[in-house]
């Protein structure tokens, strides 16, 4: 009914699915003066009920009440719709889903790459691209190539011939053009190395281009971000708290930064350091890639992983990640989820669960290792050590008792390939008890 090009439609969509795609920024609908009279009558009643409280200093049951309709209301009202130009209409998309609150859920305003505008050639000689020699050569072949050749040295290029002189001045030649950017290029390098404060501007401008508005021709240094996305999802990663966080402050980024890409220089020249700084560290964090992936095997990326977790002082548990039949305990081997026990809870509780059969054991683990802030080795932190085990609040004779007293559920593995697991070993390999930075170490297997 909106008109959009495309639409897809889904109970719920996947952490990062709109990865690479471009979201148009449209203008929120202004208040109608019937909104506008609403949003101050509800103001004004919201101060009656302050100001009549103010003696007794507390609000009575049906004055909080009231307090949270009226907050709720004047959120709705100022919660602006957004409307879009009917060109960007016709070449974008939206994401239907439900939200976890269970309300309907509509991300408007996305372009995939196929749908992107043409971009029109300026008016102007087209310039042939330049190719350039890493600078690691240029003291070795004490010249740069700009012509696509690899030994530093000028290929014989054919003289063009000369033309007849013709009244007025000519554009200059792709050649002549292809020599003078070459030496400005060169120029241009070694100003920008020496002015710290420029190359971190400029360093600036070229990912903010691409983490908001995908396009990176806009600039002329050539370096490039990604933001992968997983194609193995830890249970819930979409609702937690570090995406949640993440998300919010990248809309906050991008209401902040101009809605064309020829207007970000300034932009950017406008912000103190400190604003400079924060959007430059929010550009580099989207980069990150520190996912196991068991095809690639990337042991060195996520050894530098985890420098960068301790550096960050990272904490996963406080990021929101807790142990759950879903999120762990249901996908290992049952010597490993006694293993999790000891380490959270000690011996005794670790013993107590012992018997139990996969799926209450598993269900068992959850409950006891809720709020201990325990994580599995490829979660942990180098230099961070898991709290000392602490007997549970609980009586563990009850966990165990109510546990059996359940419906179990089927759990994966099933039991025969539980009993391959157990066969196998434990899923995660022996290399955490050696002398590896864990990530390393699960990278190794």
């Amino acid at each position: 009914a909106e008109g959009w090009k495309w639409i897809e439609v889904a109970p719920d969509f996947a952490y990062g699915h709109a990865f690479g795609l471009r979201q148009l920024r449209g203008d929120a609908v202004p208040m109608t003066a019937e909104e506008e009279a609403t949003l101050a009558a509800l103001q004004q009643e919201a101060d009656d009920i302050e100001a009549a409280s103010a003696e007794a200093e507390q609000l009575t049951d049906e004055q909080d009440a009231r307090m949270g309709e009226i907050e709720a209301a004047i959120e709705a009202v100022n919660d602006r719709p957004v409307a879009f130009d009917s060109a960007d209409i016709a070449i974008a998309g939206a994401f239907v889903s439900i939200y976890r609150n269970g309300r309907l859920q509509v991300e408007r305003g996305f372009v995939r790459a196929e749908d992107e505008p043409k971009v029109d050639l300026e008016e102007q000689p087209v310039e042939k691209a330049v190719a350039v020699q890493p600078y690691s050569n240029c003291h070795d072949h004490g010249s740069y190539s700009v012509d696509g050749h690899g030994d530093g040295a000028s290929a014989e290029v054919a003289e063009p011939e000369e033309e007849p002189e013709e009244d007025g001045i000519k554009p200059l030649s792709d050649r002549l053009t292809s020599e003078l950017t070459a030496f400005r290029t060169v120029a241009l390098r070694h100003a920008l190395g020496e002015q710290p404060d420029v190359a971190f501007l400029a360093a600036l401008h070229a990912l903010a281009l691409q983490a908001f508005y995908h396009y990176p021709s806009d600039t002329c240094l050539e370096l490039s971000v990604k933001s992968v996305g997983f194609g193995v999802q830890a249970p819930g990663l979409k609702d937690s708290a570090a995406a949640i966080a993440l998300d919010q402050r990248h809309r906050d980024w991008a209401a902040t930064l101009p809605k064309q890409p020829g207007e970000l220089w300034e932009a950017l020249t406008g912000f103190d350091t400190d604003g400079r700084q924060a959007l430059f560290a929010h550009c580099v964090g989207l980069s990150v890639n520190a996912a196991f992936d068991r095809y690639t095997r990337r042991p060195k990326a996520l050894a530098h992983a985890d420098q960068l977790a301790a550096a960050t002082d990272l904490d996963v548990a406080a990021a929101g990640w807790t142990p759950t039949v879903d999120s762990y305990f249901g996908q290992v081997t049952k010597a490993r989820i006694v293993q999790s026990v000891r380490e959270a809870r000690g011996e005794r509780a670790a013993d107590r669960i012992a018997h139990l059969k996969k799926g209450d054991m598993a269900k068992a683990a959850e409950r006891l290792l809720a709020g201990t802030g325990w994580l599995p080795e490829p979660l942990r932190t180098p230099g961070h050590a898991m709290p000392e085990p602490t007997e549970p609040a609980t009586d563990l004779t009850d966990v165990a008792e109510a546990v059996e007293n359940e419906a179990e559920e089927p759990i994966e593995p099933a039991e025969a390939e539980e009993a391959e697991a157990e066969a196998n070993g434990p899923m995660y390999p022996d290399a955490f008890d050696q002398d590896l930075e864990p990530a390393a170490a699960f990278a190794a297997e």
